[in-house]
């Protein structure tokens, strides 16, 4: 099966008769155990309920979200009884916790595997914050969060770093070793945060039991990837702005359409609604994206003062099928097709009036799939990603030419996705490499998937000769952090040489800058 239709919106089975079918109401559910009976407000636990740490997310000026879930036996279900347990939780300006500005007490339901989320308001901008979680005599690692300066605020400085691709069998996470020693405002994941692939021996670490699929399957690997203390540091130390890409639920997988032609579009939306839930379950995310079966609210805008505006995207849940059969084709008819789209009609038209109304210095695309026309063949002949930005051409086309006509500022756009470094210029017209530049693209390897990587990969020569505007191609391991100022941006590809065994450690393998109001990388 290879339907190509459009969104699925058009669709027989409709979404309300599949919410109706699967009776997940999520904000009914919520907060049914509490309906259902009294919440123990004083629990008892045989081991550390706080298995999976704790983190904070999506700042604004005046607060964040804050993230626990209780699970003494995380790779079981989470270990805990089906009851609704009280947990409190404190917010200060010490570390000490002895200067309290906040504090409450949520509850925990068995419905949302004793997931916690607090929005957490009325702080001080622009400053660093610690935060506790305390349940029954259990208390949690102590966190890191921090507001972001006020709408109005001229900011001088951000400081942040991205990653995409943790495969937990293929590496370890030693790149969140070195990130948590950086000096960082937040971290932005731009997907594929777990693997859904059944575990395989003979790899660096194992995943346990078959692909996932149902709720449990994909909660108990969330809280597999979540037990690893490096990733576990990153969380605690910063707050982290999160978005997913396919492996969360199923490799290339387009809205309701699989990648395997003989599963339907009904079954795939089942798993994607439990693939959703448990996502939102393990992510610090605001009540907005609570999700209703197989739909979650992930887009959204978040601003750091006047200096920039983060856009994050979803090029997973809204996009039509992959064109050419998917893979890397030479462009057919379905590439220009100008219905076929990445972010669906909805999500697509927000992001450009939201950019047109942005008072950000720079503009920031926190995104999935590489945006660049990049040809993959060597000689005449062409290849590209049907799966990324090429294979949807005329929606590429579309968001270029608004980046320019309306004459956005200084246009960033964050990539992950495809386990390698790029560094691009976007160009008005890819059919003509001599074109103005429009915007910047950076693209940040794989956190482990993949392997160890390669310094200088087989393909790197070529694709740089072919693609005069990519600057910089590499095979590394690693992330990226970016330094943003009024004045310019900075980026630096920080390298890990080896994650198949411990001690790696990291090195800056090249650095771009981009000045403000002149778009165009330079190496720094």
């Amino acid at each position: 099966m290879h339907w190509n239709a459009a969104p699925f919106q058009g669709h027989s089975l409709s979404r309300r008769s599949f919410l109706r079918a699967t009776g997940s109401l999520a904000a009914a559910a919520m907060f049914a155990s509490r309906a259902s009976g009294a919440v123990v407000q004083n629990p008892t636990f045989k081991s550390d309920p706080f298995t999976l740490g704790v983190c904070s997310g999506d700042p604004t000026f005046d607060g964040f979200v804050l993230w626990t879930r209780l699970a003494p036996e995380p790779l079981v279900g989470g270990g805990m009884p089906p009851d609704a347990v009280e947990v409190k939780w404190v917010v200060a300006e010490d570390e000490a916790l002895t200067k309290v500005v906040r504090e409450g007490t949520t509850i925990a339901t068995p419905d949302w595997a004793h997931s916690v989320h607090v929005e957490v308001e009325g702080l001080r901008p622009d400053r660093w914050y610690w935060y506790r979680f305390t349940a029954g005599s259990a208390e949690s690692p102590k966190g890191r969060a921090r507001t972001f300066p006020t709408h109005d605020t001229a900011a001088q400085r951000l400081r942040f770093a991205f990653a995409s691709c943790q495969h937990y069998e293929q590496g370890l996470f030693t790149a969140y070793e070195h990130m948590a020693k950086e000096e960082l405002d937040v971290i932005c994941h731009l997907g594929d945060y777990i693997y859904e692939y059944g575990g395989k021996d003979g790899l660096v670490r194992k995943h346990t039991g078959k692909e996932i699929e149902t709720i449990s399957d994909y909660r108990n690997r969330h809280a597999l990837y979540k037990t690893d203390l490096f990733l576990q540091g990153a969380h605690r130390l910063f707050p982290w702005i999160v978005t997913w890409d396919d492996h969360e639920v199923d490799n290339n997988y387009a809205n309701a359409i699989s990648e395997e032609k003989d599963v339907s579009p009904e079954t795939l939306l089942a798993r994607r609604a439990n693939a959703y839930k448990a996502y939102y379950e393990h992510m610090p995310l605001r009540r907005t994206s609570i999700p209703r079966g197989p739909d979650m609210l992930l887009y959204r805008r978040i601003p750091f003062g006047k200096l920039a505006e983060f856009f994050v995207l979803d090029t997973r849940q809204y996009r039509t099928n992959q064109p050419c059969g998917d893979g890397n084709k030479a462009p057919c008819d379905e590439t220009y097709s100008p219905q076929a789209t990445l972010l669906g009609d909805k999500q697509e038209a927000w992001l450009l009036d939201n950019l047109s109304s942005s008072a950000g210095n720079w503009n920031v695309l926190a995104q999935q799939v590489m945006m660049a026309r990049a040809d993959r063949k060597a000689g005449a002949d062409q290849a590209f990603s049907m799966d990324q930005w090429p294979g949807y051409e005329v929606n590429r086309r579309r968001i270029l030419k608004t980046l320019h006509d309306r004459k956005i500022s200084n246009p960033v756009v964050l990539t992950g996705d495809i386990h390698s470094n790029w560094a691009n210029n976007l160009i008005a017209d890819f059919d003509n490499l001599d074109s103005r530049i429009v915007a910047t693209e950076f693209v940040g390897t794989s956190i482990s998937s993949g392997g160890d990587g390669a310094r200088n990969a087989k393909t790197t020569q070529s694709i740089l000769a072919e693609n005069p505007f990519v600057k910089f191609h590499s095979t590394e391991r690693g992330y990226v952090t970016c330094e943003v100022t009024p004045e310019k941006w900075r980026a630096d590809y920080r390298a890990i040489e080896y994650v198949t065994r411990p001690g790696a450690p990291v090195e800056t393998r090249v650095s771009f800058t981009v000045e403000s109001g002149r778009p165009g990388l330079q190496i720094s």
